[in-house]
């Protein structure tokens, strides 16, 4: 069996510690446990809602009700006492520590709810529970579970008045209630349902999907709302620009409450939009004439000004790192097929914030380079208001994507496909074959996935494209190195003749099989994210035409490559093939380093250079001195493989 040369595995080793070395860091700090701070936050929703029902007038109306709101109050400043020490925890106990006195003086119902939302809102900001749909929840679905699963406590209508209801004590809520729903949010419900209310009828049914839970919760918050209501909701979103400012996305969507809506519109609007947006949540991605679409990047970015203000490093980085995540990554593939450079001038600009909170820099300058990218994010809102694309920008915008991404995967493909035919291994070419062909097929249910059921995070985007860089990098590395020995002085012809049967074994195609699929995914990947972006019923022909005339390029490129492998002498062929494939390597490093920095998982550090993306070059010390050493790396073992073979066999054949 063939042993991995010393150099290369130290190589593949380093190259390990260095991925290590950057990653941990990012994730050395210790959050709390979610699942205790989702149930922290569930007590503060609950009192907030139902202390009215014990507490009047600075009367006890209700003993048991006022009990368990004390007990819960307790509760909760317990589990804040419990977290790390620091800022965030004082800060955290100190509004417990008031909201528990309000409740203990039997305080005005409305002066506890604003003291619990208030905490509660804080305690999200402070760490946030995670807990939000990974797509728009389908309502439609959710009634045949609610039948199963709630109606025999709750009814078949939602007013509280199931055939098991008499039995239960507390009474089953009515979701009917329509002034309950409007001090309601959906993750308050979603909280409800996945972790049940201590001593009530109300169990957990986290054994149902997490998918099927966030139905649910919208489907019965939208049950206090009628028909008519929703209908006229739906005129208003359609036309309404202010009503997607206040529920910019579906994040925002499960924390607002109606009567925290009616604050910013008048009531009998905000109770409409809100029995709409329940009933129907998916359409609070959809875009309307006038609608700010980098909302939730201002919103994000203006928190993280707010937090660095106060001091607050950790918070500001996460906001900041979420305003490009949440607020500009899901616009980028559009953005990208309409003012590719604005993109780039964004990127530059929001990495440069982020690189100022890293050091410290003056609030003022934090502030100018924010308002920089406020400048930016007006000019890119305008130039995706215009939702037309001529055909031939259609045409061409879709046969430089499929060429740009295509180009580098067949590199990778066709040079393994050479090189087996080289070796006289055809038995393994149907590893290789099935490796791409997998990924073509997992690219197009990738499509279905993105396009019907799912949307793909900007984080997963970029920690997808940046895992799969890296991996093909170090793949490539120790690939090239290994051919370059092999073109050296009559190695080839050892290889050939003398380890022909076990050089490639059962393993190795497998391993070929997974490099095939990765660097053909990877690709398959972006573009799917960038067609999905880009397609539109009027430029369907155009952008269709451009993806034949993409397809027609790649092959005849394919053709040409396989041709000319076929005509170099071995020898040759195994030295073009290594250097080829070593700057790859270089290549994808670069790409990778910058994938993972934009999701956050490494630090970046500025630098005055070009951005140049097909060589992978990005302005930052990282991803340079990630393409540093893996260059360094190749050159290395180059110059240990001639080493080597002028000690070896000083006397070979020469190609």
């Amino acid at each position: 069996m063939t042993t991995i040369p010393l150099p290369i595995a130290l190589i593949r080793y380093c190259l390990i510690a260095l991925l290590i070395g950057w990653v941990l860091p990012a994730s050395a700090q210790a959050e709390p446990a979610a699942a205790d701070l989702r149930q922290t936050w569930q007590m503060l929703d609950y009192i907030a809602v139902d202390y009215p029902g014990a507490v009047q007038a600075g009367r006890v109306i209700a003993p048991n009700e006022y009990a368990e709101m004390s007990e819960f109050a307790g509760a909760v400043r317990s589990q804040l006492a419990a977290l790390p020490s620091g800022q965030n925890q004082q800060e955290l106990t100190a509004q417990a520590d008031r909201l528990v006195q309000a409740v203990a003086e039997k305080a005005d119902p409305a002066q506890v709810a604003t003291l619990a939302r208030g905490l509660g809102t804080t305690l999200l900001a402070r760490y946030p529970i995670g807990a939000v749909p990974a797509s728009a929840p389908k309502t439609s679905q959710a009634a045949s579970i609610y039948s199963q699963q709630c109606a025999a406590c709750h009814g078949p209508t939602g007013h509280g008045d199931g055939p098991a209801a008499q039995a239960l004590s507390p009474p089953p809520i009515a979701f009917t209630d329509a002034t309950r729903a409007a001090q309601r949010t959906p993750l308050s419900l979603y909280e409800v349902i996945s972790q049940g209310v201590p001593g009530t009828g109300m169990v957990s049914f986290s054994g149902l999907s997490e998918s099927d839970r966030w139905a649910l919760a919208f489907y019965v918050g939208s049950l206090g709302y009628s028909s008519q209501a929703k209908a006229q909701g739906e005129a208003l979103w359609r036309t309404s620009a202010e009503a997607h400012t206040h529920i910019p996305s579906l994040e925002a969507l499960t924390r607002t409450r109606e009567a925290d809506l009616a604050t910013t519109m008048p009531a009998d609007q905000a109770n409409a939009i809100i029995a709409y947006l329940r009933s129907q949540p998916q359409v609070v991605n959809e875009a309307v004439p006038g609608a700010d679409r980098f909302a939730v990047a201002r919103q994000r970015l203006a928190a993280s000004q707010r937090a660095y203000a106060d001091e607050d490093l950790a918070q500001a980085k996460k906001l900041a790192l979420s305003s490009y995540l949440d607020g500009v990554e899901p616009l980028e593939p559009t953005l990208a097929t309409r003012n590719p450079s604005l993109l780039r001038e964004i990127e530059t600009a929001m990495a440069g914030y982020r690189a100022q909170l890293d050091q410290h820099a003056p609030a003022a300058d934090v502030a100018g380079q924010a308002a920089q990218i406020a400048q930016l994010f007006d000019r890119a809102d305008v130039a995706l208001q215009d939702t037309r694309i001529g055909a031939s920008t259609a045409f061409l915008g879709s046969f430089t994507i499929l060429v740009r991404e295509g180009l580098e995967a067949l590199l990778i493909v066709i040079g393994i496909v050479a090189f087996l035919r080289k070796a006289e291994r055809s038995d393994v070419l149907p590893y290789v074959h099935a490796g791409w062909i997998c990924a073509l097929l997992a690219g197009a249910a990738t499509w279905a996935v993105a396009t019907y059921f799912v949307d793909i995070s900007g984080a997963n985007r970029e920690v997808t494209e940046g895992v799969s860089a890296l991996f093909a990098a170090a793949v490539l590395l120790s690939v090239g190195i290994w051919m370059h020995q092999k073109s050296l002085a009559g190695r080839w012809q050892e290889y050939l003749h003398a380890k022909l049967t076990t050089a490639l074994t059962r393993r190795s195609a497998v391993f070929l099989f997974m490099l095939a699929f990765v660097a053909v995914y990877r690709e398959v990947f972006e573009t799917i994210l960038f067609y999905i972006a880009m397609w539109s019923d009027q430029a369907s022909t155009a952008i269709l035409a451009g993806l034949a005339a993409g397809i027609a390029v790649l092959a005849a490129v394919a053709y040409w490559m396989l041709r000319m492998s076929r005509r170099l002498p071995i020898g040759r062929f195994f030295s073009i093939s290594s250097i080829l494939i070593a700057v790859m390597a270089v290549i994808l490093i670069g790409k990778g380093v910058a994938a993972l920095q934009e999701a956050g998982w490494i630090s970046q550090t500025p630098l005055a250079l070009p951005r140049i993306e097909w060589i992978g070059l990005y302005p930052t010390w990282q991803s340079l001195l990630a393409q540093v050493l893996v260059g360094t790396a190749a050159i290395v073992g180059f110059l240990a493989n001639a080493r080597s073979g002028v000690r070896r066999q000083p006397g070979a054949n020469k190609q």
